[in-house]
């Protein structure tokens, strides 16, 4: 979706690359939500609106769950934004993972005129709104410091009674509370070899433990930025190799417990997309022939 590492994909492109991704077996499609991105001394780096390329790929699209990696909170008002929700969600027959986070990258902020202060305070507000909204459908009353809901409901409700699942973003101690206290799915990264990830799970168990979350009831999803074949020069955790090697680390962060994992491909172009689902099915297989099951 942005100009990062190549050049600004159309919308056709991404789409091209979608379609690509469910025929070839991947269970999900992600995108993004950033306004721009722009570090001192370099040029600004620009990037599609997330929610309008993914209401597109949820019409474009008929089988792949549709995430977001992840919407920022303060883009945009937390009620409108539990409506759009079910609205996508409708739209796309049910199939939504509602990613939610904080935001991190300020000149994007100061650039739309948008609130930097107070970020998880207004995220943990956003919460208090979106979630309730979306899983009872009503919200009578809501007095925040930086939100307020008064009468609040959502009509209709959407393909799936209790909403989306949404999946919380979070590092830090209080952001990881919050993702145990109220997500259905946590989301880390970026990690490369599933040996960079061990922290990251460690905390959230911590995490879970803190606030009374029973094993098992909070899924694990991680970002990993992938290379298959000859990597070029990095400046971050890469899984990297074959498409052997790499569905063997596939098969290693399952055996971490890891529900989920979001493939962050450099260069995210048809050529890496072919090899990646080389290395999916090379995971598919090594799975099947250990359990006797695909997975």
């Amino acid at each position: 979706m942005a100009e990062y590492p190549w050049k600004q994909p159309s919308y056709v492109e991404i789409r091209d690359l979608a379609l690509r991704a469910e025929d070839s077996g991947f269970d999900s499609v992600w995108v993004y939500d950033h306004l721009l991105f722009r570090e001192p001394g370099l040029p600004t780096e620009g990037i599609w609106e997330a929610w309008t390329v993914l209401a597109a790929l949820a019409e474009a699209t008929e089988r792949v769950e549709l995430g977001t990696l992840v919407l920022c909170t303060a883009f945009r008002n937390p009620a409108v934004l539990a409506k759009m929700a079910v609205t996508l969600d409708e739209v796309s027959g049910g199939r939504l993972i509602l990613g939610l986070g904080c935001g991190w990258h300020q000149p994007e902020f100061d650039a739309f005129g948008i609130p930097f202060d107070h970020r998880v305070d207004r995220f943990e507000e956003a919460l208090g709104i979106i979630l309730p909204l979306l899983r009872t459908g009503e919200l009578d009353r809501y007095e925040g410091r930086h939100h307020w809901v008064r009468g609040g409901e959502l009509r209709p409700r959407g393909p799936r009674p209790g909403g989306p699942p949404v999946l919380v973003a979070a590092r830090g101690p209080r952001m990881l509370r919050l993702a145990a206290e109220h997500a259905d799915l946590w989301n880390g990264c970026w990690f490369g070899p599933p040996e960079t990830a061990g922290e990251a799970l460690s905390r959230l168990k911590e995490a879970s433990a803190e606030v009374g979350r029973a094993p098992g009831t909070l899924g694990v999803t991680l970002g990993v930025n992938i290379s298959v074949g000859e990597p070029g020069p990095q400046d971050h955790p890469v899984l990297a190799g074959s498409p052997e090697q790499v569905a063997e680390g596939l098969l290693a962060y399952r055996d971490l417990g890891v529900d989920h994992l979001v493939c962050n491909l450099n260069p995210h172009d048809r050529a890496s997309q072919r090899r990646l689902a080389t290395a999916l099915r090379g995971y598919h297989d090594r799975l099947e022939s250990r359990t006797g099951r695909t997975g």
